[in-house]
């Protein structure tokens, strides 16, 4: 419950009190030591009014500014929890994109494991059939002998004229297997022709 408070006149008190000591002045005994403690009573009272009415107007001053000050809290502490709100959107919307991020990432990593797998598994099984071949090649080499292309023609000519010689002898089985061997020259040569074209 609030007082009102009602300021004194200046004048009143100190009017009053002047005349009350201006009485017990002129009255004497009793009633002028009366009269001259209600002076004192009243100037003590005016001045505890006077204090209490500086004290209140200095609480209602601080009382509005804590109110202002309330207000203006209360503005702010709106303002952080909606600054807040945004901001835990936003939270959510970059965790949410980087839990996306995540599996995209998983998803990408998985395939490329899968890959690096299955070239693994490619290069072995290469590895296998080109040692295969190796082994193929190495094992053909040994067979195989390298001539040169005027070699064989030289032979090839003195085939020719081994199987010419034989057939004026009348030596049929030297003359076959010359041109025999003239043929198998022959045939490495025109095999020589495709592999070159």
């Amino acid at each position: 419950m609030s007082a009102t408070v009602v300021p004194l006149p200046p004048s009143s008190s100190s009017e009053t009190t002047d005349f009350l000591r201006r009485m017990a002045s002129m009255v004497s005994g009793r009633n002028g030591e009366m009269l001259l403690r209600a002076a004192s009573l009243i100037e003590s009272l005016a001045h505890r009014a006077t204090s209490a009415e500086r004290l209140y107007h200095r609480e209602h001053e601080e009382n509005t500014r804590n109110i202002e000050l309330r207000e203006a809290g209360e503005m702010a502490s709106d303002a952080m929890v909606k600054q807040l709100d945004a901001l835990r959107g936003q939270l959510a919307e970059v965790t949410a994109a980087a839990a996306a991020e995540r599996t995209a990432f998983d998803a990408e990593r998985d395939k490329l494991l899968g890959l690096m797998q299955h070239a693994e598994s490619h290069i072995g099984k290469l590895t296998t059939e080109l040692e295969t071949l190796r082994a193929s090649v190495d094992s053909f080499n040994e067979t195989v002998v390298s001539v040169p292309t005027e070699m064989l023609r030289l032979a090839r000519t003195q085939f020719d004229f081994l199987s010419a010689g034989f057939a004026r002898k009348g030596d049929v089985i030297s003359q076959a297997m010359s041109e025999i061997g003239g043929f198998a020259i022959d045939q490495a040569l025109t095999a020589k022709k495709i592999d070159t074209a």
